[in-house]
């Protein structure tokens, strides 16, 4: 027998006694030993293993089972072991065990307290979504009718509907952040209801007079983080039988001055600081800004960076009406959607995977990304890359656009994709930001199928992913789907 032939007879003999192709995670060696992670460690046979002639020995570490072969032996055992469970056929429920596993890795790595910290602050204002969503539609229609000259009769009253949540959404930020971060909601909203009341204009603050609203929702979710800490302050010190009267008095006195006098001011200047950086962002470099963000904002997602983004919206709605950033970033869905129809294409012979593909699309043109990150693209690692290189793409035709003046927003915040297009407003009104953000849509589209059908499988990945189902599927994930793409 050829060298050659006697290490793969080696490896072949190895694989059923490591529990089959599906058992292995991955394949790795140093100079003696093949160092295996393996899915279910009962399904070896060791007593088998171990009577293999090329085995000198198993050693256990952990995680990891490892094989002495040997120097020499075990760096040309190594790539054929690789070789033949990689060769196991990739099923729809391998590659969402695979995402399953790569979403809770991810929100372990990002239990950081900095993140953890953006994730509450995230959860201030996901409650307030829904009435952003149905305001922002009833302000659209409103819109829509005045420029239609239709009803104007009721034009009015639709823009009352519209605007009064808005007129108070600091109140509810500031009731949401004390529940949030453990005070009383109710004392929260009452320091935040400072900012908007209509007597603040009579106070001045470094010089300048105040203006109710000032600060936004910043300034309510600056006041009532104060407020949470002040009041956990008293409680600790406040005798229980003056509690009751002394501990929320303290707090909205307290926090209220330093609002008026502090807050209020600092959150102005940095409401007004991101408006102009949004708006000098289009006019100077939309295109630039917006291949980024539409290519970054996935990633952003799977390290929880982008709940930093949704008090930054609700200023920006805020101060113009709409959200300039949403439209960009929501390209990264588009890309998203082209990479799997590109997938889809591509394995033409996996009817488990495109069974997957079918059943996610309608929510993936919704906007709704989840099941085809964490079932398809992200477990197959390439086609997640080209997918962010849709949305670039889909971002930066999108901000080059808003740079040569047809700027396009977002009235409210939550949806996405398709579900957008009830929300959308522009510089030229809801019609042409409509035409601006459907073709950015489309280019995304086009760049993450282009980009995917090109780049998105090796060719021992796309005969792996494509090789006929011979076996039902065992336990495990196989690594065909998450290291062979890269060959």
């Amino acid at each position: 027998m050829a060298p050659d032939d006697r290490y793969s007879a080696t490896a072949a003999a190895l694989l059923p006694l490591l529990g089959g192709a599906r058992n292995i995670a991955s394949v790795e060696n140093c100079m003696t030993r093949l160092r295996l992670e393996l899915h279910d460690r009962s399904l070896v046979r060791d007593e088998a293993l171990r009577a293999l002639p090329a085995v000198l020995g198993v050693v256990e570490d952990g995680t990891s089972y490892q094989v002495v072969l040997g120097p020499g032996a075990v760096a040309r055992v190594a790539p054929e072991l690789a070789r033949l469970s990689a060769a196991a056929p990739v099923t729809a429920e391998a590659l969402a065990e695979r995402g399953a596993a790569l979403r809770a890795e991810r929100k372990e790595r990002n239990a950081t307290p900095g993140k953890l910290f953006l994730h509450r602050i995230a959860a201030v204002f996901v409650p307030l979504i829904p009435a952003l969503i149905g305001c922002g539609i009833v302000a659209g229609l409103a819109g829509l009718l005045a420029n239609l000259h239709w009803l104007p009769a009721l034009a009015p009253a639709l823009t009352a509907c519209a605007s009064g949540f808005m007129s108070l959404i600091a109140v509810f930020v500031g009731y949401n952040t004390a529940k949030e971060f453990g005070g009383t909601p109710v004392l929260g909203g009452a320091v935040a209801a400072i900012t908007v009341y209509g007597g603040v204009g009579r106070v001045s603050a470094f010089g300048e007079q105040l203006t109710p609203g000032q600060g936004g929702v910043l300034g309510a979710l600056a006041a009532a983080l104060l407020a949470t800490r002040v009041e956990r302050w008293c409680r600790k010190r406040v005798p229980q039988a003056l509690d009751v009267l002394v501990t929320p008095t303290l707090t909205v006195l307290a926090t209220g001055l330093v609002t008026l006098y502090g807050l209020m001011y600092a959150a102005g200047k940095a409401a007004t600081a991101i408006g102009h950086c949004a708006d000098w962002l289009l006019a100077n470099g939309g295109a630039g800004a917006g291949f980024v963000l539409g290519g970054l904002f996935l990633p952003l997602v799977m390290l929880g960076l982008h709940q930093a983004l949704i008090p930054v919206h609700t200023t920006l709605i805020q101060q113009e009406g709409y959200t300039v950033l949403l439209p960009l970033l929501a390209m990264a869905g588009a890309g998203q959607v082209g990479s799997a129809l590109a997938v889809y294409v591509r394995l033409s012979h996996n009817g488990s995977v495109r069974s997957t593909i079918r059943s996610a699309l309608p929510a993936g043109f919704l906007g709704i990304g989840e099941p085809l990150i964490y079932g398809v693209s992200l477990p197959l690692g390439r086609p997640f890359v080209t997918a962010c290189v849709g949305g670039a793409f889909g971002g930066g035709f999108v901000g080059l656009l808003g740079q040569l003046g047809d700027r396009v927003g977002a009235t409210a915040i939550g949806p996405s994709g398709w579900a957008l297009f009830p929300l959308l407003n522009g510089d030229h009104g809801i019609g042409r930001a409509a035409a601006v953000y459907g073709l950015g849509l489309l280019v995304g589209y086009a760049a993450g199928f282009a980009a995917t059908y090109a780049f998105g499988f090796g060719k021992e990945s796309l005969a792996a992913l494509n090789a006929p189902r011979a076996t039902p599927p065992s336990q495990g994930v196989p690594p065909s789907a998450y290291s062979v793409q890269d060959k």
